[in-house]
């Protein structure tokens, strides 16, 4: 059976590549509403699901699909992605001198038999104490409007990190080992 990335993610197709696994590239159209910002981890995992759905229809034969979203949180609260430089910034402000952490949440749906796996990964990122300036500077350079908390931790300039604790791989947007556990529970 064949697997399918339900995902236009350029981190997460290359991180697929580097584990050999071999897979087409059908991105989900779900749009992420959520009703509140409040995390938990069945919300994510539930937007997971729903993205990997999104893609059946499209499918001409039974396959294996895989859908990941991330989510960046801070005191409970989730961090989308910013609606424009604006909202960016003022994400990044929260951010500065803070400890928050990033869920990535991972959906693998069989279509022959229905059957999904759900897992999701947590690491922990503290960023630097962020100047007003290097916050814009960031935001005007890296057009950061596509990703969850307003950053992508792979273009972080110099300075932004104090500390990471759990897999980077994650926080860019698909923990390599949670693919492999996943998979292995499931074929």
């Amino acid at each position: 059976m064949k697997m399918v990335l339900a995902s236009a993610s350029p981190r997460r197709k290359k991180m697929l590549e580097e584990m050999g696994l071999e897979f087409e590239i059908i991105a989900s159209d779900y749009e992420e509403i959520l009703e509140n910002s409040d995390f938990t981890y069945e919300k994510i995992e539930e937007l997971a699901y729903q993205k990997a759905k999104a893609v059946v229809d499209k499918l001409l034969s039974p396959s294996i699909i895989l859908s990941a979203d991330t989510v960046v949180v801070l005191d409970g609260e989730i961090l989308g992605k910013p609606k424009d430089e604006t909202d960016a910034i003022s994400m990044l402000k929260r951010l500065s001198g803070n400890k928050h952490f990033v869920v990535t949440s991972i959906c693998i749906l069989n279509m022959a038999s229905s059957k999904k796996r759900l897992s999701s990964t947590t690491s922990y990122v503290e960023f630097e104490i962020l100047s007003e300036e290097f916050i814009k500077d960031y935001v005007q350079n890296f057009k950061p409007l596509d990703k969850a908390g307003a950053y992508g931790i792979q273009e972080l300039p110099e300075g932004f990190i104090k500390n990471i604790e759990g897999s980077l791989e994650n926080i860019i947007g698909l923990c390599p080992l949670a693919v492999r556990d996943i998979l292995s529970k499931f074929l």
